[in-house]
């Protein structure tokens, strides 16, 4: 039976994974210091006999006992409300987290998918983003530290590539959605549920011409699952290159949800991008992938789960202890 190392496993996308690989056949180990993740996430795994779990913080050291056959390393904070609040952390998990796991897949002769993001493209003045495109980003911004994170994990695991001959790739994540994402994480998506559910009105940063891609997380799942299985080592974007603007995609909530909230507007915060859809022909070529999940069909599923929470669990806010990390 092949063993797969899931970092980030209580997070959105990572308990997504964990799901995907158990559903393959795998034995699954999971592991996450739960300062962004949730165990609920990954609750209903734990009774299985293929799946284990490790509250750890990769930052520090990886040791696991026998043999292990890939890693995927998803582990980060990825929305702005918790990078900013713990900025050391972001960068420490995307530099020290990412050399200690490329260590260990040299250690165990194990295959290393790293979660990149189409941030280390920063604010584009290409469009749409190809992978030959070095970004225009901040090194001293706020974003920064998620940003140069993302951009240091590239630069060391093409090392561990050139240098030992390390078996990797790099996936490239475009904005993702889907249930289990945390209502109150400053996403896009859950942000705009959030408050059309509690009646609030919908806030839009800057006059709403930015624009995002957005791509569902079964979608997501199954170009990282073609990636990891793949020849290819270089990075490759894997997102939905259906471009919205932010003022737009407000409308659309405001039209599935069926509330008479209007649309406000608050100033953008520095270094938002304000254009970000990716090029995916590497994807087709290489992996034969396309998003198949349109944008109405996702977010009304995203909506039902939504939908479904208890009333508390609405109208609570994020009061995470970020204090002793």
């Amino acid at each position: 039976m092949k063993k797969i190392l899931i970092t980030g496993a209580a997070g959105f996308l990572g308990s997504h994974l964990c799901d995907r690989f158990i559903a393959e056949g795998f034995h699954v180990i999971g592991m996450d210091n739960l300062i962004t993740g949730d165990l609920k996430n990954i609750a209903h795994l734990f009774p299985l006999e293929r799946f284990e779990f490790h509250h750890h913080d990769v930052s520090t050291f990886v040791h696991l006992e026998g043999k292990l056959d890939y890693i995927l390393h998803f582990a980060s904070p990825a929305s702005p409300i918790d990078y900013l609040k713990i900025p050391i952390e972001t960068l420490k998990v995307g530099s020290l987290g990412t050399l200690n796991l490329l260590g260990l897949a040299k250690e165990k002769n194990a295959r290393i998918l790293v979660a990149s993001t189409s941030e280390v493209y920063g604010d584009p003045l290409v469009h749409p983003q190809n992978e030959e495109y070095y970004g225009n980003v901040s090194p001293i911004g706020p974003r920064g530290v998620y940003d140069e994170a993302k951009r240091f994990m590239e630069s060391i695991t093409m090392a561990y590539h050139r240098h030992h001959g390390l078996d990797t790739r790099i996936v490239r994540i475009f904005n993702t959605y889907g249930p289990r994402m945390r209502l109150n994480d400053g996403r896009v998506v859950p942000a705009f549920m959030g408050q059309a559910l509690r009646g609030e009105d919908l806030t839009v940063f800057g006059d709403g011409s930015q624009t995002r891609s957005f791509c569902y997380i079964d979608d997501q799942v199954e170009g990282i699952y073609r990636l990891l299985f793949s020849d290819y080592t270089d990075p490759v974007n894997i997102g939905n290159p259906h471009e919205t603007t932010i003022k737009q995609f407000a409308d659309e909530i405001i039209a599935l949800t069926g509330t008479k909230q209007k649309v406000i507007y608050v100033p953008l915060p520095k270094d938002d991008p304000t254009q970000r859809q990716p090029d995916i022909t590497k994807a087709k070529e290489i992996l034969g992938w396309e998003p198949k999940v349109s944008r109405s069909e996702g977010l009304k599923i995203v909506y039902d789960y939504f939908k479904s929470l208890s009333k508390e669990d609405l109208q609570k806010k994020e009061h995470r202890d970020f204090s002793s990390k």
